[in-house]
């Protein structure tokens, strides 16, 4: 072994190349002068795995081994030469470092150093954390420095493009609109420019252009950064529309002489961005945005660094979208509430103008009932009295619309007063005395008196009372109501509790909220607007109290209102100036109960002789139900019903003519019931009309795809009304008609079909004695004696002559009920036409004989096809009998050939022939020429020809034959490759 050899023992790669490098050429010279330092040090270096440089000498002679070779990439090999030489691009920074280290004898360290290192072909930024460690040589002088550590590129890129990042999401986090967005970027991402970012740019999609939203690193507006680019431009500054087009990222090239941005940058990548919005959900483009970055030409662009930029660009586009979100969040926030501010002013103005024409309404209406000179009949006087119930009822709707307008605007004022809340309870309790007794409930109280008056607005406490005892007595079909009205502690807390049918707890927590209403639940009516339990809440808040309500389904529901006790609260004072609410008078309310009780209808006319239809009329306003019965009563029996559920009791007990319902009804309403009657078969073809307030084309076609046969929008008229329910049960009756009339075809349909039945057991049945019957007269005539056949001979022939034609029309009969019963199957096979007709002519010959017919047979040599031999002999036979029948003691000439890839067969007599009127006649079963009934037959023949000739796709007519006679025509096709 070499010496050089043994001083480079081992070292991977690195030793290798150190066993072969010829030192002498080197400031170190021959390794057999090397030092024992130097020797040791070379051996230190060679094992270590981590990288690990030695600088020797006084020129700092580069030694390294394996691990070090991927720091300085292209440079390697260096081994040997001069650091200065090396590292010659950055030696003003290292260079005093390593002269300090060799002066002073102290070892030294960097951290994260950044250098501009050319070891790829161009001058990269690189991090490296090293120590600098001074050795002597045997004298005890400077000998070397050794070198450790490594490169830190990566965790220092990571960290600073993090930090990019991080700047980027702070600056954004509070941005609520996509502008304030784009300026934020501009100002995290600016600061980036020497290093990672070197420009960046942002075009946003504006129809056929794209504008620059964000510019960093270049002149806004610049060759290189212009404030639009039209997508159309065949050579745009940035390829803005490919990357649209594709959404795929591109890196492009910026032309020589053209670096942009601080650092020189000569390339750029342009990633596509989905920034949302009306434009991309107009046009249906996912990308559009382009974020352009300028590269660094400092940094590779490996994958680190596209992460950085593919997640810098995820960020820019979350930020847009959320700001956008935010922001039409907060324009969506406003359109609600300036429609909110709308449907109150609306509220306010056309509760105002409501009251007007309703004084005018009423007040005549109300002089007219009370006007003692002038007595009305007993039918105007409930006219009327239905006319001002309900319109004190819409008097009470409009008044609840003008409260609850002025609490939404925030204009609702109170003037407290000192009450003996007590007494005043007790007063407003009395006025629903009567309406509880006609409803068949209790009303019990406990009103004990208060230590104090308490401090209320006597309209808003009329209001508070009136809304839940009338909501009790609506929800509340047996049992009663208690009010109770006690002193707890500050406190009086007043309770209307009812046996009613419960509130569902899903339901319970929304009822003071405005329009709310709980379906489904049983009541005297589903009318309603859903502003009286909110006005109780608002009500009671203005007055410093509190309402909540408890409910158990099929139980019961308590209110408790509680208000505090005590002086006036100042509260109330702040706005007083403006008009107090009206305070609504009890009579609205019950009259409003009037209506939902059940009214005293006027006895049924008496009926005459003829029956009459009955209606059903369905609906859950008594006042409705009594003004429809008014109206039908006089051309039809009328039957009544609360809700939909006790309309399917009635009408499963008796079917009625027509059932007229409202859509809005408790337990069961207008659509349900429509659905419970379309499932009932006894009932399904009842005409259903409904009736609804809810007006406009989507409500009609609503109830009419539901089922319905119709649909009424309030209000109607009387005449309007019975026309349509006239209409509808004449249209009913004109389908029972129908109907009856389709079940006697069915029937008569079932009668052919059964009578075609029995033809095919019928035929099948007789041919087995007509076959024995044949055989046994074939066996008796050999069994004769020659002389006893000779005398009988004739008679035979006779007897099987009759047996030929039962057989024959046996046969006739089997066909008629194929073909009636369509079980009329051809079964097509390989067939020569020629030999097929040819072999039938002959089978007749005998039979034409016996009617002196001439017969005679042209055809061509061959006619090859796909055709049911069985059914086309059967055909040809027909036809030669039909000629024989009609044309005795005159020739027939059967033609047979090819026309147009068809055969044609021609059957030509020259008998009687069939007159133009019957010509197609004559084709249909059991008919024939009225001319030629005295010749017999079934008039089955030709139909049966005709039904064989159209199975196989051809035709079959009749003409006349020159001279005289009758030429019947038919043409089949052959379906072969041939034809």
């Amino acid at each position: 072994m070499s010496e050089q050899e043994r001083v480079f023992v081992g070292g991977g790669e690195l030793g290798a190349l150190m066993r072969a490098l010829d030192w002498r050429e080197t400031a170190l010279g021959p390794v057999e002068h090397w030092s024992a330092a130097l020797r040791i040090g070379v051996s230190t270096l060679l094992a270590s795995p981590q990288p690990m440089g030695l600088y020797w000498g006084p020129e700092f002679v580069h030694l390294y081994n394996d691990a070090y070779r991927s720091l300085i990439g292209d440079k390697h090999p260096a081994l040997g030469r001069p650091s200065r030489e090396v590292f010659q691009e950055f030696w003003d920074l290292v260079g005093p470092m390593l002269a300090r280290v060799r002066e002073t004898m102290h070892a030294c360290s960097v951290e994260n150093q950044r250098v501009l290192l050319d070891r790829h072909g161009f001058l990269e930024e690189c991090f490296y954390t090293w120590s600098y460690v001074p050795t002597r040589d045997e004298r005890g002088d400077f000998a070397g420095i050794l070198v450790t550590g490594g490169e830190t590129t990566r965790q220092v890129l990571g960290e600073r493009r993090f930090t990019a990042i991080r700047e980027l999401s702070i600056h954004t986090a509070r941005d609520t609109t996509p502008d304030a967005v784009f300026q934020s970027v501009e100002r995290a991402l600016a600061p980036h420019g020497p290093t990672d970012l070197p420009f960046v740019l942002l075009y946003r999609v504006e129809q056929e252009r794209a504008a620059l939203r964000v510019c960093t690193g270049l002149g806004r507006g610049d060759a290189q950064a212009p404030a639009h680019v039209a997508l159309a431009d065949p050579a745009p500054v940035w390829p803005l529309a490919e990357v649209l087009a594709s959404g795929q990222e591109r890196l492009v090239e910026v032309p020589p002489g053209r670096a942009a941005g601080p650092e020189g940058a000569t390339r750029a990548l342009l990633l596509p961005l989905s920034l949302g919005g009306e434009a991309g959900r107009e046009t249906g483009v996912l990308v559009t945005a382009v974020l352009v970055v300028g590269l660094s030409p400092r940094l590779p662009l490996d994958a680190s660094y596209r992460d950085f930029l593919s997640l810098l660009a995820r960020q820019v586009a979350a930020d847009v979208a959320r700001a956008r979100a935010s922001q039409e969040e907060r324009l969506r926030l406003e359109r609600l509430a300036e429609l909110d501010r709308a449907k109150t002013a609306f509220f306010s103005n056309i509760s105002h103008e409501f009251r007007t024409p309703l004084t005018l309404m009423l007040g005549p209406v109300e002089d007219a009932l009370a006007d003692p000179d002038t007595p009305l009949a007993l039918v105007h006087r409930e006219r009327l009295a239905l006319v001002h119930r309900n319109g004190l009822r819409l008097f009470k709707l409009v008044n609840s619309l003008l409260g609850f307008a002025r609490m939404e605007a925030g204009r609702a004022t109170l003037h407290p007063q000192a009450t003996d809340l007590a007494v005043f309870t007790a007063e407003l309790v009395s006025h629903f005395e009567s309406a509880f007794q006609r409803a068949g409930l209790t009303l019990g109280t406990h009103l004990p008196p208060l230590t104090g008056p308490v401090w209320v607005d006597p309209a808003a406490w009329e209001t508070i009372v009136f809304n839940l005892l009338s909501n009790a007595l609506k929800y509340t079909l047996e049992g009663g109501v208690t009010v109770r009205l006690v002193q707890e502690g500050a406190e009086a807390v007043l309770t209307v509790r009812d046996t009613g049918a419960g509130i569902p707890p899903g339901a319970l927590s929304r009822v003071f909220e405005r329009f709310q209403r709980v379906e489904g639940t049983r009541a005297r009516s589903d009318e309603g607007s859903g502003i009286g339990l909110f006005l109780v809440h608002e009500l009671t808040r203005l007055q410093g109290g509190s309402v909540t309500a408890s409910s158990a389904e099929g139980q019961g529901t308590t209110f408790t209102v509680r208000l505090p006790l005590g002086t006036a609260p100042r509260t109330q004072e702040r706005e007083a100036g403006r008009d107090a609410p009206v305070a609504p008078a009890v009579t609205p309310y019950l009259e409003e109960i009037q209506g939902w009780l059940a009214p005293v209808l006027p006895p049924p006319q008496p009926s005459g002789s003829t029956p009459r239809a009955r209606v059903l009329v369905v609906d859950d306003n008594a006042d409705m139900r009594a003004y429809l019965a008014g109206i039908l009563r006089a051309s039809f029996e009328v039957s009544l019903a609360e809700d939909g559920a006790r309309a399917l009791e009635v009408a499963r007990q008796e079917a009625p003519a027509l059932i007229l319902s409202d859509v809005m009804m408790p337990r069961l309403g207008g659509f349900g019931l429509l659905r419970a009657v379309r499932a009932t078969p006894e009932l399904q073809a009842v005409p259903f009309l409904l009736l609804s307030a809810r007006a406009g084309e989507e409500a009609s076609v609503e109830g009419l795809e539901a089922g319905a046969d119709d649909y009424m929008v309030k209000p109607f008229g009387a005449r309007e009304l019975l026309a349509r329910v006239r209409a509808h049960l004449d249209l009913a009756r004109l389908r029972r008609e129908v109907s009856l009339a389709e079940g006697r075809e069915a029937t008569l349909r079932e009668a052919v079909h059964a009578r075609d039945d029995f033809l095919s057991v019928a035929s099948h049945e007789l041919k087995t004695p007509l076959a024995a019957l044949r055989l046994q007269l074939e066996t008796l005539e050999r069994m004769l004696p020659a002389e006893v056949r000779v005398h009988a001979g004739e008679r035979i022939f006779s007897v099987r002559r009759q047996i030929q034609r039962l057989a024959s029309l046996i046969e006739t009969m089997l066909d008629v009920s194929l073909v009636a019963s369509g079980r009329l199957r051809i079964k097509r096979q390989p067939v020569d036409l020629a030999v097929l007709v040819a072999d039938s002519v002959a089978q007749v010959r005998e039979e034409m004989a016996r009617h002196d017919c001439a017969l005679t047979f042209e055809s061509e040599a061959s006619l090859p096809g796909e055709l049911d031999a069985l059914r086309v002999s059967q055909l040809v036979q027909n036809l030669l009998s039909n000629a024989a029948r009609y044309g005795t003691g005159r020739p027939v000439l059967v033609r047979l050939g090819r026309v147009d890839g068809r055969a044609r067969l021609e059957v030509v007599d020259h008998g009687i022939g069939v007159k133009p009127e019957d010509r197609e006649r004559i084709f249909h079963r059991f008919e024939r020429a009225v001319s030629v009934r005295h010749y017999g037959g079934l008039g089955l023949g030709l139909w049966v020809s005709r039904q064989v000739v159209e199975a196989h796709g051809g035709s079959i007519t009749v003409s006349d034959t020159p001279g005289g006679g009758a030429t019947l025509t038919v043409e089949l096709p052959l379906h072969t490759a041939e034809a």
